[in-house]
């Protein structure tokens, strides 16, 4: 059956739906990581990730206090960008960058043969500002991340590994869970730039 629901309730009875089905599946989503998983899965109406994302111990309260004071996130999408809220973000004087259409990174991933993902998680590191990674699609995001972070002192204020693939994806990701760092992860193949931007929103959006 059709409902009819007034389109600014729409959001608000998915979530409901969503909070039922949960808990008809007898999952119980700590409170402090709750609205995370529940605006992931109204993104991809997909119920797997309430047993996939892992979060560092008080990871979700670490965030807001790194945006809180200023943090910028570096994302490895555009569409991420374009998804992530730049005014909610920009009331606590943080902006979003994706630095993969640069001019610069794309001359110098060719240059070297490495992915611009590579070349962007090095321009990110050189912000100069408190960083979040959310990264969405690029595995070398991670690989990179993690080696600046084993090699030369990257310490990000938290980050979000929620890539979707097939090629090192997996990998990657388990490389961000032993960083004493916050982070958010969803072991396994799947996420995507949607997931991203819907983490970083469901953070922003309860602060």
């Amino acid at each position: 059956m059709i409902k009819n629901i007034l389109p600014s309730e729409i959001e608000k009875e998915s979530f409901r739906i969503i909070r039922s089905e949960l808990k008809e599946m007898g999952k119980e989503i700590p409170a402090e990581v709750e609205p995370t998983v529940v605006r992931v899965i109204h993104t991809t109406a997909d119920f797997e990730y309430a047993d996939t994302m892992r979060f560092s111990d008080g990871a979700v309260g670490k965030i807001k206090d790194a945006l809180r004071a200023g943090a910028h996130i570096v994302t490895d999408t555009n569409m991420a960008l374009t998804g992530i809220s730049k005014k909610t973000l920009e009331k606590f004087g943080g902006q979003v960058h994706c630095f993969m259409a640069d001019e610069d990174v794309a001359a110098e991933a060719k240059e070297r043969q490495v992915t611009r993902a590579i070349v962007s998680m090095e321009k990110a590191a050189r912000l100069g500002v408190p960083t979040i990674f959310a990264i969405g699609n690029a595995p070398t995001a991670l690989l990179r991340i993690r080696e600046l972070y084993d090699k030369e002192g990257l310490r990000p204020e938290a980050v979000i590994a929620v890539p979707v693939g097939f090629v090192n994806v997996v990998e990657a990701k388990e490389l961000i869970l032993d960083m004493d760092v916050p982070y958010i992860v969803n072991v396994g193949r799947k996420g995507g730039s949607t997931v991203a931007a819907a983490i970083c929103n469901s953070i922003l959006y309860n602060m």
